[in-house]
């Protein structure tokens, strides 16, 4: 280094060794084991600069849909007849009352034969431990890591050791769990909006363990306590002390008591959904358990008359989440400009929160897609790409394929042919096993990455 001139030698060093870091990070074995925590830290700088819970979107086509409406409503009109006074009919609310079969329920229920499994070893592996413990409970001989190559394939790089490729991908959706069940062994597993305790409770009786998904704060990578989604196994319960047992895959392990009152509290966050795995020869008895939600639509309504519910006597944080849950229930329905109307509302009271800035739920849209679904097929397309800019936003690196996928969906329905196929590509090699991607780059004629073995 004697050429160097002094003043330049220590930047030159510096450089040198950066460099030298760097390609010694990418031998294998190093990366393998020094690559979640590079990733934390360039998370937590990321996150210091850009606070995710800063990220607030705010629908600008609110009044879109009046107009829509309003313009409709004109042309329809027929002003050359006088329109006949008519009584003002009686508003008639139809309230749906859940039946069960009546049995008489056991003051506490432990479920036998339960296999413990926990989420460690990877990231994000939440959804496939709590399945593999589901379909374990009826003898199933997989193991987790054959769930997780279906539902979480995760970063479309061969380089990567499987469960790493999955690290990008921070949530598997209920329908994937239910699909992988229904595709992949001989039980069978349905998924449905709007339970209650009652029905969890029924189907324990019964000898069927639960899942569920809901929100809690838990600590994340960066060291904060923060609202994130979870699923959980529920294997019994008690009403003496009025709790559950759960199987928890993460911090509270196996056998945990959760008090019913706090369960419920977190499940509305997830607008009450429940799945059961079961086998196939039992389909009568489960529908039997089920009563009024063998009825998929049923389901949908009376989850709707529970968010319309618990708008009326929640406020604050839990208002948000009535308020969300309604519009995921219209989408249910297929009722997307009553949907849109609903999340607009829960976005509005989002944005006005006063509550403490680390309990913000920003990871919502990370789990939970419906108001892309709404806002699209209301022909809000820039409402779309807004919320998922917004959504994008929550993360270190733009890693959520729904999310890229509706943008994409939205930019070409506005014209953007380049920018959509630009996002439907980036979402095919996070996700090469999403069929909607799929189709979505086919559709314009370009070829989906062969997914990696």
């Amino acid at each position: 280094m004697s050429h160097i001139p002094k003043k330049l030698r220590l930047p030159f060093a510096l450089v040198v060794i950066i460099l030298l870091g760097l390609v010694i990070y990418r031998i294998p074995f190093v990366n393998d084991r020094f690559s979640g925590r590079v990733d934390e830290l360039s998370s937590q700088i990321i996150y210091f600069f850009r606070p995710p819970s800063e990220a607030v979107f705010v629908p600008a086509q609110v009044n879109q849909i009046d107009k829509i409406v309003t313009a409709t409503l004109m042309a329809l009109r027929t002003p050359t007849t006088t329109p006949t006074p008519q009584s003002t009919p009686t508003a008639v609310t139809i309230t749906l009352t859940p039946t069960i079969t009546p049995t008489p329920l056991p003051q506490s229920v432990t479920l036998p034969g339960v296999v413990y499994v926990d989420q460690m070893g990877g990231y994000n592996l939440c959804g496939p431990a709590n399945l593999t413990m589901a379909l374990k409970f009826w003898k199933w001989k997989g193991q987790r890591d054959e769930i997780l190559k279906v539902i979480k394939p995760g970063i479309n790089e061969a380089n990567l050791i499987f469960w790493k490729r999955g690290q990008s991908d921070k949530n598997v959706m209920p329908y994937e769990m239910v699909d992988f069940v229904n595709d992949h062994t001989d039980l069978h597993a349905f998924s449905r909006f709007g339970g209650n305790l009652d029905i969890l409770k029924n189907f324990l009786a019964a000898g069927y363990p639960v899942l569920i998904e809901k929100g809690e704060y838990q600590r994340d990578t960066s060291g904060a306590v923060s609202w994130m989604g979870h699923y959980q196994f529920i294997t019994g319960y008690n009403e003496a002390n009025k709790t559950f047992l759960i199987q928890d895959t993460y911090i509270d392990g196996p056998n945990f008591k959760v008090a019913y009152e706090k369960l419920e509290i977190e499940w509305r966050a997830f607008n009450y959904i429940f799945m059961v795995v079961y086998p196939a020869d039992r389909e009568e008895e489960i529908q039997r358990l089920l009563g009024n939600w063998s009825d998929a639509e049923w389901a949908n309504r009376h989850a709707l008359e529970l968010a319309e519910r618990d708008i009326k006597s929640q406020n604050s944080l839990d208002e948000y989440f009535a308020w969300f849950n309604k519009g995921t229930s219209h989408v249910q329905l297929l009722q997307y400009f009553d949907a849109a109307t609903a999340y607009d509302q829960a976005f509005m009271l989002y944005s006005n929160l006063t509550i403490d800035k680390a309990k913000f739920p920003y990871r919502m849209l990370w789990y939970q897609t419906g108001p892309y679904k709404a806002y699209y097929y209301a022909g809000r397309y820039q409402d779309v790409i807004n919320l998922a800019n917004v959504t994008l936003a929550t993360i270190s690196k733009p890693t959520l394929e729904e999310s890229l996928y509706w943008r994409g969906m939205a930019r070409q329905a506005i014209g953007e042919t380049d920018n959509a196929i630009a996002d439907f590509k980036l979402a095919n090699h996070l996700n090469p096993g999403m069929a909607a991607i799929i189709q979505a780059l086919t559709s314009l004629g370009v070829q989906p990455e062969p997914q990696v073995k």
